[in-house]
């Protein structure tokens, strides 16, 4: 009876609580975090190319958070780039008022003064296949009301861009693994395979498992994410994310 308990114990500590508490240590240590939102640096990174009528694109970004809880957590953000349109528009949730935002913040922008990554992008013709089902995505989440944010384990930010990601077959790939808060269900189920073949299970997104499609093989607990998908040569380690061998 005693392994029962001392067996899973020791697998959490190792594979999730470690990992997580050294990052969390480097980050206290090498990072200089803006005392609050008001000093933080919103403005553009400059890592988009500017936008020409004639294209269409898409692109989804990620930044770590304010704080201390940048070391475990990042914040994820759609750009869409209409046909015939000369400028960008920025879709996410935020935390205050009506949580789904538009236009918010450049494109770009740093948040909370961290500089933003592009995790996935398409161009052409594939993103312009991609805009009207994204369009009506974003109509449909169902937490989109005032006071559906919550912040762990969610709904929140990266709840709102895994339900789009997952939700269109073109869009081939999956959020960082520090984006906490992309496993919450967004129908409260427990069991399903999203468009991408990804066979995901939760425990209310306090726990929970990911095999196959975009994702390779995952396990999570209380946001925290383990796991690796050798097909894209990537290991995802807590608070340090998802991270590229070779």
């Amino acid at each position: 009876m005693r392994r029962l308990i001392t067996y899973p114990l020791l697998f959490i500590l190792a594979i999730f609580i470690t990992p997580a508490v050294l990052h969390m240590g480097m980050w206290w240590l090498s990072s200089n975090q803006p005392g609050s939102w008001r000093q933080a640096n919103w403005s553009s990174a400059g890592i988009l190319p500017a936008p020409k009528v004639d294209d269409a694109a898409i692109y989804l970004l990620s930044a770590r958070t304010g704080g201390m809880k940048g070391a475990l957590a990042s914040h994820s953000w759609l750009v869409v780039k209409v046909r015939g349109r000369a400028i960008y528009e920025r879709y996410e949730v935020v935390g205050w008022g009506n949580p789904v935002r538009r236009n918010a913040y450049d494109a770009d922008g740093h948040w909370y003064s961290n500089r933003p990554r592009v995790i996935w992008s398409a161009k052409g013709e594939d993103a312009a296949n991609l805009v009207g089902p994204i369009e009506k995505a974003i109509a449909a989440y169902p937490n989109s009301r005032r006071g559906d944010y919550t912040i762990w384990p969610g709904p929140n930010s990266n709840t709102f861009i895994a339900h789009i990601v997952r939700s269109i077959p073109g869009l081939t790939t999956d959020l960082p693994a520090e984006a906490v808060g992309r496993d919450f269900p967004k129908d409260g189920g427990w069991l399903w395979r999203d468009a991408a073949g990804t066979l995901r299970g939760t425990l209310g997104g306090y726990a929970g498992f990911a095999v196959g499609g975009t994702a390779g093989f995952e396990l999570n607990f209380l946001g925290l994410v383990s796991g690796f998908n050798w097909e894209q040569s990537e290991v995802k380690v807590p608070g340090f994310g998802t991270l590229r061998l070779g």
